[in-house]
C-alpha cells in the first residue's frame, strides 16, 4: 500500500509500485496479464504519445469502451501529461456521447473494439477531436492504440500536473437534462489513504489481494475502485463488463479476495445456480453502493458468499465514497442501524442543512452536505450550478436529504433532485421527460422512481395523453429509446388524465411517487 506522502497524482502510483515490485500482476484480462512495471513504461509513453500530440497540461481525452487494462495505462499516462481523462458511459446514445466529447472539448477520442462504427458515425459531430485511437483492432482512419503507444519514448519526463489539478473528469446525469461535467483532483483519489491513521481491516490491502473490476469505468465506481487496487500494489481482474458467469469463473479461476458491486448485480450472482456450487471461501469482503441492500438479499447473500459487507455512499461529486456501514454494523438478523449508510469516513466532514444553510440536530431531516478532499472543485463551464452545489467554506450538497443519529450514522430520507438510481446508474427525471415529451400524442409526462426487486428502482413515466390519442405503453418506450440510452427509458408507463402540480405549476412527485413506496421502509431504494 503506497503512502499518501509519496503520490503527488495519479501519475505516480505505477512508478511507484513499478519500482517496488515491477513483476507483480497489476492486471488479469482475457488470459493476458499486465505487470506494474509493464503499466508504467506504457503510462509513461502513453504521455509522451499525448504531448507529442501537441496536448497541453488541462487538455481533455475522451475514453468511449468497456473495461480494459489499457483504459488504465491511459488513465495514468493523462496524469503524467497533466491531460484531462473523461470516461464515457458506452452505453450512452450517440447524441448523449457526441455532447460530452464536444462540452469537455476532447481533442483525443480512444475507443474500444465495439465502438468503431459508432466513433466513426459520430466523427463529423465532433468538431475538437483531433486524433481517433482505436484501441484493439485495426482503423484505417485511427491509430491503432498499441502501435501508436509502443512508438513513443520510453524515457520519462517530469510530470506536468499538480496534486489539486484535474484529474478525471466525469459527467453526471444532468438535472435540466444535460450532464455536467464533474471535475475530480489528483487529491481525491487520495483523500482516505491521507485521513486514514488506523485502517480498519475491511480497508487494508496487500499484494496478495486479488481485486474483482466489474463495474463499468465510465462510473466513479469502476474508475475509482480501479485506481484503489492500483495504490494498494494488488491485482485487478478486470471483465470487460459486467457477467454473473465470468464473476463466477474469476472466483473460482482467480481466487477474488475484494469485490465491488452494486446489490442488483449481488443479487443477479447470487440466484445463479452455479454460485451455490462453487467455493467463496477466498473472497473477504463485498463492498457495494448505489442503494442499501435488502434485507432478504443480504441474508442471501451471506449464506451464499460468506464473506463481510460494506456498504459504500458517495457520489460521483465527492469521488466515490464518503460514508461507510462497517461490516460489524451488518446484521442478518436485520437492525435499525442496516436501514442507515453508516458513518462518515477518516477526513469527511457531515452536515444536514436546511435550506437556508444552517446545520440541523440530530434526527432532523434536512439535505447532506458534505466537506472533505475527495470533493470535486466544480462542474466543467457550469458556474452556477457550481456555486449552487457547492458553498464558499467548501461543503458540497448532495442533493440527498436525511437526518444524523445521536451515534453520528447517517440516514437516508429521499432525493431532493429527484435523481433515480436504477441498477446503479443514475437516472434524472428531467432527461428522460425531455425524451419522451416530444412526441406528438404526449401531452404533458413526469418520470419518477418505483420499487424494482432487480433493480433498486425502476423508471416509470406518468404520461397525460392528448384528446383522443391511442397511445400505449410501447409507443412511449420506444420512442424514449430512440432518443436516449435504453436503461434510462421508462420501464412502465401509466396513463392519467393531470398531473398532479402545485400553485406555481411545479409537478408534485412525491405525489406520485409516494403510491409505490408507502409500504417501505424509505423513500429510496
Amino acid at each position: 500500500m503506497l503512502e499518501a506522502a509519496e503520490v503527488e497524482t495519479l501519475g505516480d502510483i505505477a512508478r511507484l509500485q513499478a519500482a517496488r515490485q515491477p513483476d507483480h500482476t497489476a492486471f488479469v484480462f482475457e488470459g493476458n496479464t499486465t505487470s506494474f512495471g509493464d503499466l508504467d513504461r506504457h503510462a509513461v509513453q502513453v504521455a509522451n504519445g499525448l504531448v507529442a500530440l501537441g496536448l497541453e497540461p488541462g487538455s481533455r481525452v475522451c475514453y468511449l469502451g468497456k473495461n480494459s487494462p489499457a483504459y488504465f495505462e491511459v488513465l495514468l499516462g493523462c496524469a503524467r501529461a497533466g491531460v484531462v481523462m473523461t470516461p464515457i458511459n458506452w452505453r450512452l446514445a450517440g447524441p448523449e456521447i457526441a455532447y460530452i466529447v464536444n462540452d469537455c472539448g476532447g481533442a483525443v477520442l480512444f475507443f474500444g473494439r465495439e465502438f468503431a462504427g459508432l466513433a466513426q458515425a459520430l466523427e463529423a459531430e465532433l468538431p475538437t477531436v483531433r486524433t481517433y485511437v482505436a484501441m484493439e483492432g485495426h482503423a484505417d482512419w485511427a491509430y491503432d492504440y498499441a502501435n501508436w503507444r509502443d512508438a513513443q519514448s520510453r524515457v520519462a519526463t517530469a510530470p506536468r500536473a499538480a496534486r489539486a489539478s484535474t484529474a478525471v473528469q466525469l459527467y453526471t446525469s444532468g438535472t435540466t437534462g444535460r450532464p455536467k461535467g464533474a471535475l475530480l483532483p489528483h487529491r481525491a483519489f487520495f483523500a482516505a489513504l491521507a485521513n486514514m491513521t488506523e485502517r480498519p481491516d475491511w480497508s487494508q490491502w496487500t499484494g496478495e489481494d486479488v481485486s474483482l473490476l466489474a463495474m463499468p469505468i465510465g462510473h466513479i465506481g469502476g474508475t475509482g475502485w480501479g485506481v484503489q487496487a492500483l495504490i494498494a500494489g494488488a491485482t485487478s481482474l478486470v471483465m470487460r463488463e459486467f457477467d454473473p458467469d465470468g464473476v463466477l469463473d474469476a472466483i473460482e479461476t482467480h481466487r477474488i479476495s475484494k469485490i465491488f458491486m452494486v446489490p442488483a448485480a449481488m443479487q443477479i450472482v447470487v440466484r445463479r445456480p452455479r454460485a451455490r456450487q462453487i467455493d467463496w471461501s477466498c473472497v473477504k469482503y463485498m463492498l457495494y453502493g448505489a442503494s442499501p441492500i435488502p434485507l432478504d438479499l443480504l441474508k442471501e447473500c451471506i449464506s451464499v458468499f460468506g464473506c463481510q459487507f460494506v456498504q459504500l455512499y458517495g457520489m460521483t461529486e465527492t469521488c466515490g465514497t464518503v460514508v461507510v456501514l462497517a461490516p460489524e454494523d451488518h446484521s442478518p438478523e436485520g437492525s435499525p442501524r442496516m436501514r442507515s449508510a453508516g458513518r462518515p469516513m477518516p477526513g469527511v466532514e457531515l452536515a444536514i442543512l436546511d435550506p437556508e444553510g444552517q446545520r440541523l440536530g440530530a434526527g432532523e431531516v434536512g439535505e447532506i452536505a458534505i466537506r472533505s478532499d475527495a470533493c470535486m472543485t466544480g462542474y466543467w463551464k457550469q458556474h452556477d450550478a457550481t456555486s449552487r452545489t457547492i458553498s464558499a467554506d467548501g461543503w458540497l450538497r448532495t442533493g440527498d436529504a436525511g437526518y444524523v443519529d445521536a451515534d453520528g450514522f447517517l440516514y437516508i430520507h429521499d432525493r431532493i433532485k429527484d435523481m433515480i438510481i436504477s441498477g446503479g446508474e443514475n437516472i434524472y427525471p428531467a432527461e428522460v421527460e425531455n425524451a419522451i415529451f416530444g412526441h406528438p400524442e404526449v401531452q404533458d409526462v413526469a418520470v419518477i422512481g418505483v420499487p424494482d426487486t432487480k433493480w433498486g428502482e425502476s423508471v416509470k413515466a406518468i404520461v397525460v395523453r392528448v384528446p383522443d390519442a391511442d397511445l400505449s405503453e410501447a409507443d412511449v418506450i420506444a420512442w424514449a429509446r430512440q432518443r436516449i440510452a435504453a436503461f434510462k427509458a421508462p420501464r412502465s408507463v401509466d396513463f392519467i388524465d393531470a398531473l398532479p402540480r402545485n400553485a406555481s405549476g411545479k409537478i408534485l412527485r412525491r405525489s406520485l411517487r409516494e403510491p409505490y413506496w408507502r409500504a417501505l421502509d424509505r423513500q429510496v431504494s
